[in-house]
């Protein structure tokens, strides 16, 4: 992905945190990570930070110590292009297809995995906001480039020349992000080719040649063609010019083959359907119409399903707490010539049933990825699995949204947490993987579990000569923003007044990595 050509990201590391309450086996103190406060941050450190196993709740960026956090928490992701709905998945499609078309509310004992999807957030948001900035707006403005910078970097770069270090950091940024486009060994975890071989070609037809066309199937895809342009949310529609072609390419145009998400929720509604629903994809922004005309509707279901589901107290789901938790995101909102033409930041992607919103599922659209940050919805509805339901929409969304930007095609569901049952039900949407806590490589989750089975904290990474490729390297090229100047911290350590705080620099770069430490700006006062 091209560089924005935007503010850096801005962050206050506060160090690893006391333990908390934990949300899944509910001890007091069993909860332990590190965290950090993100003013502001770009899409793509996002995105390389939850590649490293953190994760977002609000501007609070948090990253559990894996090794002795009493419920650890994996990252996991969903390659959405391969995906396949299992049966209980597909029930609950059919469930609601049947309940819009017909009105249908038959309430069967459900099959499918817990409706709460996200209910690991809730847990952090606890304590996401002990540790809220009290930093000024004012001290957060970089005003300039510290001119030793340039000098420190010739004393280390001395093959360089003065003009290339002045242009170096100028573009610093710009660079690494740039960077990106091209596959760097030193990262493995976007090396997606490498973790999963292309689906076995199917067996008798001959696949060198298009396959024969039925005039039924022909008349299907016309279908779907028309209700595409005609039925969709006027967000969505946006995306589904270029689409098409992904959905037609995937609908079912053999019998022999089994119905895909597509199939289910893009199939055309009888003329007297009793309902329509309707999604919209909304920017978090004040300023976008659609978010501000819609934010009180959505505050009130907020409120309604954690008082219902949660047991949240009125004070403890007040706008302003929702507001902190699901509308205040630190991610900037980007738009690139390869990439999605929503754009890349953070959405609320609305379910509204005739007329009223029922369910919002909290998303951040990255470079790589859509990644699932919350879910709350009316209880009145619960007997239609939305939970589950929001998740295969996503995941629709996801593989939508790669035909224009390629490599945006995973869909991350936040944390796998093998030590808590309920949270097993993640690992059921296939093909996925999981991210390995010490060398930030993706392993197939088939590969992870009987690990798990054996101990609640596991190396993925069978190559036990393997060590984390992004780690940190050169902890004098972190880059910090003191006193309104941004810095390499070799240049602020030796202007620093007062104890040396080497070792907590030291513990944030090497958490986020040496690429984020050297685009990341770190606060210091």
């Amino acid at each position: 992905m091209a560089a924005g050509g935007g503010s850096p990201s801005i962050v206050e590391f506060f160090g690893g945190e006391d333990g908390y309450r934990c949300g899944y086996c509910r001890s007091d103190t069993g909860n332990i990570s590190h965290g950090m406060w993100a003013h502001s941050m770009t899409v793509q450190d996002y995105q390389d930070l939850i590649d490293r196993g953190w994760r977002r709740s609000g501007k609070y960026v948090y990253k559990p110590i894996m090794n002795q956090t009493c419920c650890p928490q994996y990252t996991i992701r969903c390659r959405a292009l391969h995906f396949q709905a299992s049966k209980s998945h597909k029930k609950v499609l059919k469930k609601m297809l049947k309940f819009i078309s017909k009105g249908d509310v038959s309430k069967v004992a459900s099959e499918e995995e817990p409706m709460d999807s996200h209910i690991e957030d809730v847990a952090t948001c606890d304590f996401a906001y002990k540790s809220e900035s009290q930093v000024s707006q004012s001290d957060l403005t970089p005003l300039a480039v510290d001119q030793a910078e340039r000098v420190e970097n010739e004393d280390e770069d001395s093959g360089e020349t003065k003009e290339g270090n002045v242009q170096k950091v100028e573009s610093d940024s710009a660079q690494v992000c740039a960077d990106k486009d091209t596959p760097v060994p030193a990262e493995p975890s976007h090396s997606a080719k490498a973790v999963h071989a292309p689906p076995k070609p199917g067996k008798g037809a001959d696949l060198s040649k298009p396959p024969c066309r039925k005039a039924k199937d022909i008349r299907k895809e016309r279908k779907l063609q028309k209700l595409l342009q005609n039925q969709m949310g006027t967000a969505e529609g946006s995306q589904l010019q270029g689409d098409q072609t992904f959905l037609l390419q995937n609908s079912k145009s053999k019998t022999n083959q089994p119905k895909n998400i597509e199939d289910f929720v893009f199939v055309p509604l009888p003329d007297d359907a009793r309902h329509k629903l309707e999604v919209r994809l909304v920017p978090v922004s004040f300023e976008d119409p659609q978010f501000k005309s819609s934010f009180s509707q959505s505050a009130t279901l907020f409120a309604k399903y954690q008082m219902s589901v949660h047991k949240d107290t009125p004070s403890d789901c007040g706008e302003n707490e929702f507001t902190r938790f699901l509308c205040d995101s630190p991610l900037e909102a980007e738009h690139a010539p390869n990439g999605p033409e929503c754009g890349y930041g953070s959405f609320h992607q609305q379910y509204w049933l005739d007329g009223k919103i029922i369910a919002v599922g909290v998303i951040d659209i990255l470079p790589y990825c859509v990644s699932s940050v919350y879910l709350y919805y009316d209880p009145d509805f619960s007997f239609l699995s939305l939970g589950v339901y929001s998740a295969l929409r996503e995941i629709a969304f996801t593989r939508q949204l790669c035909v224009k930007a390629p490599d945006l095609c995973f869909y991350y569901m936040g944390f796998y947490i093998h030590s808590c049952p309920k949270m097993r039900y993640k690992g059921q949407y296939r093909p996925s993987d999981l991210l390995c806590p010490e060398t930030y490589v993706w392993t197939p989750i088939e590969q992870c579990l009987p690990l798990l089975e054996h101990s609640k904290y596991s190396r993925f990474n069978q190559d036990g000569k393997a060590v984390d490729e992004g780690r940190l390297k050169e902890l004098g090229r972190v880059r910090v923003l003191h006193k309104r100047t941004v810095m390499p911290y070799s240049v602020y350590k030796k202007r620093r007044k007062g104890p040396s705080d080497e070792a907590s620099v030291q513990q944030y770069a090497s958490l986020v990595g040496q690429t984020c430490s050297e685009r990341m700006l770190l606060f210091r006062s």
